[in-house]
């Protein structure tokens, strides 16, 4: 009934639809109490109705109006409604946190490769490589990269916020407070500490969320607060050849106010939680004309607990990770 809201559509194909998913659902349910292997056929009805549904919303309202790579356009006009692409991509539960999506700048050949990594506590400790959408939702892996190698190795990570970049991990280092990349063609990892950045400041329900990572148009970014700031949160460009913090602005937002944020054509978007069901885009800093704003920009939640929010430009969607389901949103811009 939840996605059905969340869609917020009633045409006679959606209704079949939906119909069709609530009586799969009930067969699910019955098949995990007693027999688990009858399970991989389900998967593979759910990922075509997933498909179905997915058309029905795309043809319901074009949110395509701007070029992809393109920033010719005045930002966010407003966030579609949740898309659920997987039901739960944790049959045994737990998998509270972590994250899922496309790779924000893929290698030649790699355009349709997916990612996914869910533990039950904030750790990272690998990441999971998929070769297309399908086999995402049918847990088919491409391949598996740990980050811990016992008695060689620690390599893992902490916190919900990390991007994939150029088939690149990065993330938030654990054993000592800095920047991660581990690169998943290579095989290696490096290390960099962010003079000033404080490991005191998370966001709002995010713990351990010190340094956020984000991509957008113009490359990559990183998120943190420090003391002298007083924990207003800092965003820093990041060189992606150098893997240093080259460029820093300062906001006047609160950090441990925001619940997360992600990049746009170098636009800066916070949000925050307005109710159980609704998430809002409250405050923004435009880099390019170095310019904060507060707005209002509200969408719906596909749950109250979400720990995983970030843009992707090369499908200009939105990605979250809700307690263990794969969610996304279409953006609209402004002309």
């Amino acid at each position: 009934m939840q996605l059905k809201t969340s869609l917020n559509s009633s045409s006679p194909a959606f209704e079949s639809l939906f119909i069709e998913i609530r009586n799969m659902s009930l067969v699910v349910d019955q098949l995990e109490s007693y027999d688990r292997s009858n399970l991989e056929v389900i998967r593979i009805e759910f990922a075509k109705l997933q498909r179905k549904l997915e058309k029905c919303q795309d043809d319901k309202e074009d949110y395509s109006n701007a070029q992809i790579g393109s920033c010719k356009h005045g930002g966010i006009l407003r966030i579609g409604k949740p898309v659920i692409s997987q039901l739960n991509a944790d049959l045994n539960g737990g998998f509270r946190y972590g994250g899922w999506g496309k790779d924000s700048k893929p290698l030649p050949g790699s355009e349709n490769m997916h990612w996914y990594y869910g533990y039950t506590d904030t750790l990272v400790t690998k990441i999971t490589q998929y070769s297309d959408y399908y086999k995402l939702i049918m847990r088919q892996a491409f391949k598996t990269h740990e980050l811990y190698v016992r008695y060689q190795y620690d390599w893992q990570g902490t916190g919900n916020n990390y991007v994939v970049r150029e088939n690149t991990l990065y993330y938030q280092f654990r054993s000592t407070f800095g920047m991660a990349k581990f690169n998943m063609t290579s095989v290696t990892a490096q290390f960099k500490v962010i003079p000033k950045a404080s490991a005191r400041f998370s966001y709002h329900y995010s713990a351990n969320q010190n340094l956020d990572f984000a991509a957008d148009e113009s490359g990559l970014w990183v998120t943190y607060a420090t003391e002298e700031s007083n924990g207003n949160l800092v965003l820093g460009k990041i060189n992606e050849e150098t893997f240093e913090v080259e460029q820093v602005w300062q906001t006047s937002e609160y950090k441990e106010s925001i619940t997360n944020a992600f990049m746009i054509c170098g636009v800066l978007y916070a949000t925050r939680s307005v109710d159980t069901q609704t998430e809002e885009i409250f405050y923004t800093y435009d880099t390019n004309k170095n310019e904060e704003s507060h707005v209002s920009i509200r969408f719906e939640k596909f749950q109250e607990f979400y720990v995983y929010l970030d843009y992707n430009p090369a499908d200009q969607k939105l990605y979250m990770y809700n307690n263990g389901y794969y969610v996304y949103y279409n953006v609209k811009f402004k002309a």
